[in-house]
């Protein structure tokens, strides 16, 4: 064992360091004991190595997600603590994911759940890691909102269930190390964001005897502080190559310590890096697309492989401080983070929370002397307004305006709103039935973005549309996403009209593949499909353009009118749309968001019982009856 820390050097020093162990400034004399790089005291002897047989729950080391696949960006990390220092890693992930993308398959909901955690379990596996602990808490769709998250997870009146669960697996599980991610608000999904705020909540309270105190009393748990806090930072630059995983930075915005590990590090089980390892996991996330996304090898050479960083929030079960750099005026979403950052006790993750917004674009928004004909063409005198130029936002940049290329118009007649979308492409994407007429993104679609009142601070109270061109049935489709109102456009806009026209290279017969150039798609939408009545002077919206070039149901580009940050779902990014001369009608009420919260559960999974069996951990991390033995 001895040997074997010497031979591992800078990178098991590095380790050491990750997860708060002390690091030695020069290597141990020959007669010393290696010291254990989580704990800092002396390698695991036998009583320590059975740890895990005594109590088939302990981990050493705890991820705290929000979906499946949020821990495969520390999977090279998590494998290495599990191969070359014998620490138990562990995954707790609050939702199955039941509210994203199906690559695959028809399934949704709760079906695609159970999907997901299969997916999880291979994946994961890969690291070492035999556990994973489901919350069974709702996934919807893709928000910037922690405080949706954390409004969609309570049970009833009980607004902590999902904290009280998190503090009663900390106590099950008795790990050292808590891993989880970045809590802060911009550009980050908000179930992430959620979940990494409970994983520090809890990680602050399951020491606590005061905390959840049936749990001690009733359940027979006990008080348990974990020693390190860590959370994700893919933000952070930091040095590549083997060198990377001695270095001590600073996050240039919270000033807290970062640490890392290196992903060149060779797996002694596999032979490879383990930046392979990791990636071999990824692609078992089929339902996401990361088997086609995902590349099978790892091209990068090993001295260019960089470290997966994490920022140490607490340090011995206390919070590592750091100045704290108050921002003035904040948008809601901020001065939200900001109080929670301050409540928490560690203010200073709300330094530079809020980025610099740039100024969002305008247009007016002229009305139409005729109604419009939606039939996928511009007709005279139709779209009087300018061309709204849709600029690169995410994703791959187009390879030439041939590749993929877009402007938007608009204008408006009577109580419509009409946009015209002109596309220039070069190849299809993959056609979807009529029927799986939902995650627009997985395929070449358009996507209209509106906030009636202009002061949303989140999704939920706007109308997004995505529009598929084309489909196996020839015709186009519509339905809305991540918004006010879920589903097909037929029943949740039911005055929406669409069209589309595909475009032709000149010279190419309509038969020939070589003729795609585009489309064009046209829409109408008629206000009252808003959930609120719209403000004429201080409509906001955003146009958006998904390019895709494969079968595979992924995508490529992404261009948008107002191309900042989450374009889609950040309210605050969109532009003006003034509605010059219109007047809305009176007594247009306000609508509650409709949001599907089913979500899949650990009793109907085999692999989540028999694993609840195996541990001793009741399902979904519910409490336990006291006549059971800890």
């Amino acid at each position: 064992m001895k040997n074997a820390v010497r031979r591992a050097g800078p990178a098991l020093l590095a380790l050491a360091g990750l997860l708060g162990g002390a690091v030695a400034a020069a290597p141990p004399p020959a007669e010393a004991a290696p010291r254990h790089p989580l704990t800092g005291q002396e390698q695991a002897g036998e009583e320590e190595a059975g740890r895990e047989k005594k109590d088939p729950a302990h981990t050493d080391v705890l991820f705290i997600g929000a979906h499946p696949d949020d821990e495969s960006m520390s999977l090279a990390t998590l494998g290495q603590l599990k191969e070359r220092h014998g620490l138990s890693t562990g995954v707790v992930t609050i939702t199955r994911g039941e509210g994203g993308g199906n690559a695959v398959g028809p399934e949704e909901g709760p079906q695609l759940g159970l999907i997901r955690e299969t997916e999880e379990r291979e994946a994961v596996a890969h690291a070492g890691v035999r556990n994973v602990f489901y919350l069974d808490k709702p996934d919807f769709w893709y928000t910037l909102s922690a405080p949706l998250a954390d409004k969609l997870w309570a049970v009833g009146e009980n607004r902590q269930d999902t904290l009280e669960r998190l503090v009663r697996l900390i106590r099950a599980t008795t790990p050292k190390t808590v891993v989880t991610m970045d809590p802060r608000p911009f550009d980050q999904h908000g179930a992430h964001q959620e979940g990494a705020r409970l994983a520090a909540e809890a990680f602050r309270l399951a020491g606590k005897r005061t905390a959840f105190p049936e749990q001690i009393s009733r359940e027979k748990y006990r008080p348990w502080q974990p020693s390190r806090l860590l959370a994700q930072n893919g933000a952070y630059e930091g040095p590549v190559g083997k060198k990377c995983a001695a270095h001590r930075g600073e996050d240039p915005h919270t000033g807290l310590p970062v640490t890392g590990a290196w992903t060149g590090a060779i797996s002694r089980e596999t032979g490879t890096t383990w930046a392979q390892v990791e990636r071999d996991a990824a692609r078992v996330f089929r339902t996401q697309g990361f088997d086609t996304m995902l590349p099978p090898k790892v091209t990068t050479p090993r001295d260019e492989l960089g470290c997966e960083w994490f920022s140490v929030l607490a340090e011995r079960g206390e919070p590592v401080k750091a100045e704290v750099r108050p921002q003035g005026e904040l948008k809601p979403l901020y001065a939200e983070f900001r109080d929670w950052a301050t409540r928490a006790g560690m203010p200073w993750l709300a330094n530079e929370a809020q980025p610099d917004y740039p100024d969002n674009p305008s247009t007016s928004v002229p009305r139409a002397e005729r109604k419009p004909t939606v039939d996928g063409k511009a007709g005279p005198d139709e779209y009087p307004g300018p061309e709204l130029p849709l600029r690169h936002w995410q994703n791959e940049e187009c390879d030439g305006t041939a590749d993929c290329a877009a402007t938007a118009r608009t204008a408006w007649h009577g109580d419509s709103l009409y946009v015209l979308f002109d596309v220039t492409d070069d190849k299809r994407g993959t056609a979807l039935e009529q029927s799986d007429c939902k995650r627009h993104w997985r395929t070449d679609s358009v996507e209209i973005d509106l906030d009636p009142r202009g002061t949303s601070d989140d999704t939920s109270t706007t109308f997004k549309a995505g529009i598929l061109p084309y489909t196996k049935e020839g015709g186009p489709c519509a339905g809305r996403d991540a918004d006010n109102h879920q589903g097909p456009a037929s029943t949740t806009a039911p005055g929406m009209d669409i069209a589309s026209t595909l475009k032709e290279k000149e010279g190419k017969g309509a038969q020939d593949g070589a003729a795609y150039a585009g489309y064009t798609v046209e829409a109408e939408i008629p206000l009252s499909d808003l959930p609120a009545a719209v403000d004429p002077r201080n409509l906001t919206a955003n146009f958006l353009l998904y390019d895709s070039d494969t079968q595979d149901k992924t995508g490529q580009t992404r261009l948008a009118w107002s191309p900042y940050g989450s374009a889609q779902a950040d309210p605050y990014v969109w532009g003006g749309a003034r509605l010059d001369g219109f007047t809305a009608p009176p007594e247009r009420p306000q609508t509650p968001p409709v949001i599907p919260l089913e979500a899949a559960q650990s009793k109907d999974s085999p692999a989540s019982v028999a694993q609840s069996r195996r541990t001793g951990v009741p399902l979904a991390a519910g409490p336990r009856d006291p006549g059971e033995r800890r």
